[in-house]
């Protein structure tokens, strides 16, 4: 998916107002991260290195205190999760406990409001919505790729420095030579729609829509014969006793981790056996955008 493409989708869901102004927007302003809505507070367009502001007439500005900036309302809020549930809040139950919607193309949309014990822990109330730009950017894996082809790799960085992106990318550069299983836990990497993956993520490659990654992995070694499983955001105990199981058995594993440097990563007690356990040859840690900053071999640091 393009960032143009991703970005028609999120102005769809859009109060008139909002949109109007949002396809006004120029190329350059298509290239945000993220399009933040706050009630009572200007739309905001999150860049790398800046935010900007959007004005009625489709402008980008620095000045939070423009005039010409639109506030959206609490009212604003509301129309738009209306949009994003399809006009049915309580069939969205699971989505509004979790904090996020995945749209299609894999748009993840953060929200922020209050949770009622009464409805089960979910959002009952709307003040702030955060649409993540999603980017399929071929080719971004390929020095990746270069140096530790066909090895099982952890691709780690900190918040928005590009780590699905990358992972998608050596996905479909993997799953073009050996079966893959996907574990997509949310729909964000592939975007299955109507069975067909909108991503493009390798012609090997099987994808697990909408299951936990645990689960997924345990049926794809049950049921897949995989010769890698790939998956997203490893964090917990059953995550890592999954991937040891697994790996027990002759898979390999590609995945993400919050950890943006070396001594993070080592800071993650869930994470630690794997990184012993030999499971993950490589470590590669991310700047912003994607942008690689080290790849580092694992099995020479955990050796001897």
């Amino acid at each position: 998916m393009t960032e143009s493409t991703s970005y028609e989708i999120i102005s769809s869901y859009m109060i008139p107002e909002i949109r109007t102004a949002m396809t006004a927007v120029s190329e350059i302003g298509k290239t945000a991260t993220e399009i933040r809505l706050r009630s009572g507070r200007a739309v905001s367009y999150i860049f790398p290195d800046r935010i900007k502001y959007l004005t009625r007439n489709g402008k980008l500005t620095g000045d939070y205190n423009n005039p010409e900036n639109i506030a959206i309302t609490a009212d604003g809020i509301r129309q738009t999760v209306d949009r994003l549930c399809h006009y049915s809040v309580h069939s969205c139950t699971r989505e509004l406990r979790e904090g996020y919607f995945v749209l299609k193309g894999g748009i993840r949309v953060g929200v922020a409001g209050t949770y009622s014990e009464t409805a089960g822990k979910t959002i009952s109330s709307f003040n702030a919505l955060n649409f993540r730009v999603a980017r399929c950017v071929t080719g971004c894996a390929e020095k990746i790729n270069e140096r530790i082809s066909g090895k099982s790799v952890l691709i780690c960085g900190g918040v928005n420095t590009g780590k699905t992106t990358v992972l998608r990318d050596l996905c479909r550069i993997y799953g073009n030579r050996i079966k893959i299983s996907l574990i997509d836990e949310r729909n964000e990497i592939a975007s299955v729609s109507g069975g067909l993956p909108e991503n493009d993520v390798g012609v090997l490659t099987d994808v697990l829509v909408g299951c936990g990654r645990a689960d997924g992995i345990i049926s794809a070694v049950r049921t897949l014969s995989p010769d890698m499983i790939f998956c997203d955001e490893i964090s917990t105990p059953e995550d890592v006793s999954a991937i040891s199981g697994a790996y027990g058995c002759g898979v390999g594993f590609t995945a993400t981790v919050h950890a943006e440097n070396y001594e993070n990563l080592l800071k993650r007690q869930a994470i630690r056996p794997l990184l012993e356990s030999g499971i993950f040859e490589y470590a590669v840690f991310l700047e912003k955008m994607g942008r690689i900053r080290e790849i580092r071999r694992l099995v020479q640091c955990f050796s001897g």
